[in-house]
């Protein structure tokens, strides 16, 4: 029997304490806690981990201060559009959609798709279509409207800039989650809303399988951060990769990694556990939300470095 576990991620970037209020701070102390408490919670029942990363996921973007589901940042028209992907460490099986709209959880979307189509990626129209036959809960254009959206939206129109998500600090906006069940299976899952501001159809790495998500029998990976670096540096695979052919374990697989990131010149940070229930959280920026449970130990969640 393995060591079940859990981490999950809200994203990493520019993270000034000085200037996070306390209630602000508490709002995603919170955000990550119930994340946890829900993907902690199946796999404490004996649960699978391709079960606790989607449940994980699905409460992260239903929290509106994270930039995935819900809290999605707004394109140059305006739109919310979204990227999710999920793996299946037990069965190198997986599901993502890019550029979808109006999906309540795109990260169940993403799930059908592995399930239930011989694909692995579908994207814009054709995924939206996709989920209305299938029947995933939708959700209209106000549903997806926060005014602190609305304003980086217009902050960034007026600037003439592209930008990742940021508030009062500046996340680099992304959520994903981690698990290794009591049989040593692996899962990853990992969604966000984008860029605020992005044209011309922009997809990062959330929904390329190996760039921002990836999980075998090693290892189960999820990233955020500037995603064109993750898919530069293929960075999910990459760790998985230097554990499986390097010989390293977990940690060192992670540093390394990390490394090659910052040396391509890429923002951000992983979650990452082994099947073994080993669990890291490295990121290059100032901060990632971030949390993680074990077996025999409390609840942990962090924000800063």
């Amino acid at each position: 029997m393995s060591k079940i576990a859990l981490a999950i991620h809200g994203g990493a970037g520019t993270i000034d304490k000085s200037s996070m209020t306390p209630e602000l701070e508490q709002e995603y102390r919170g955000g990550v806690e119930s994340a946890l408490r829900t993907g902690w919670t199946i796999l404490e029942k004996g649960g699978r981990s391709i079960d606790a990363v989607e449940a994980a996921v699905c409460s992260l973007e239903d929290f509106p201060l994270f930039n995935a589901g819900r809290g999605s940042v707004f394109t140059h028209e305006g739109k919310n559009e979204m990227d999710a992907a999920i793996m299946d460490g037990a069965n190198l099986k997986a599901g993502a959609v890019a550029f979808v709209r109006n999906v309540k959880n795109p990260i169940k979307l993403a799930r059908l798709v592995m399930e239930r189509t011989e694909h692995v990626l579908l994207a814009g129209d054709g995924a939206d279509v996709f989920a209305e036959e299938i029947g995933v809960e939708l959700a209209d254009n106000t549903y997806f409207y926060t005014d602190h959206r609305w304003k980086q939206l217009e902050e960034a129109i007026a600037a003439g800039r592209v930008q990742l998500d940021h508030a009062a600090q500046k996340p680099i906006g992304t959520v994903g989650a981690v698990a290794c069940d009591a049989s040593g299976n692996l899962a990853a899952a990992t969604s966000t809303g984008g860029m605020t501001n992005k044209k011309f159809g922009r997809v990062g790495d959330t929904a390329i399988i190996g760039a921002g998500t990836y999980a075998d029998d090693t290892c189960a990976v999820s990233c955020t951060g500037h995603g064109e670096y993750f898919m530069l540096g293929v960075t999910a695979y990459d760790l998985a990769a230097r554990m499986k052919y390097k010989g390293l374990h977990l940690e060192a697989a992670a540093d390394e990694t990390i490394d090659r990131l910052t040396t391509l010149g890429g923002e951000g940070g992983l979650i990452a556990v082994d099947a073994q229930g080993n669990i890291v959280l490295p990121f290059n920026s100032e901060g990632m939300y971030r949390g993680y449970a074990r077996e025999r130990q409390n609840l942990s969640i962090e924000i800063y470095s």
